[in-house]
């Protein structure tokens, strides 16, 4: 009998959140063109965390706009999602209502408004590009 026979096909399905699908489009949109798709081993894994924290997250939350997704009907009743707006994550979760609530605590809006503008968007990629520079020369350095 063929095995093949077995195999289920599951496709990712709209405004589904639990599908895989959803993280896989964040992993190919954000994570892999940044880090691309080569094996990075357990030994490289505090200095990949380190680039996370220190360059990759803060330039994703405070410097890079991303489209805001609206959901209208069509005529015919069909809901479509339409982009009309962009701003970074940060922005957007500052115009949440009582936003403050949602933050950890030991994090303020004022310190994070001062993070953000700290660097303009071409100085913190810049320097996000240099980091990512640094960690691939030190990973393929440790690996050879």
């Amino acid at each position: 009998m063929n095995c093949l026979l077995w195999i289920e096909q599951t496709k990712s399905r709209p405004r589904h959140s639990n599908d895989n699908g959803l993280v896989e489009a964040k992993n190919g949109a954000v994570i892999r063109k940044h880090i691309g798709w080569d094996h990075i081993g357990s030994q490289h894994a505090e200095a990949g965390g380190r680039f996370h924290r220190q360059f990759l997250n803060p330039y994703l939350n405070f410097h890079r706009p991303c489209a805001i997704g609206e959901i209208v009907s069509t005529a015919k009743g069909k809901r479509k999602r339409v982009y009309r707006h962009w701003a970074t994550p940060w922005e957007t979760f500052r115009q949440l209502p009582a936003c403050e609530t949602f933050l950890r605590p030991g994090l303020s809006i004022a310190g994070l408004d001062q993070q953000a503008a700290a660097q303009s968007d071409t100085e913190a990629a810049r320097d996000m590009q240099e980091a990512k520079r640094q960690l691939w020369t030190t990973i393929r350095r440790r690996s050879a």
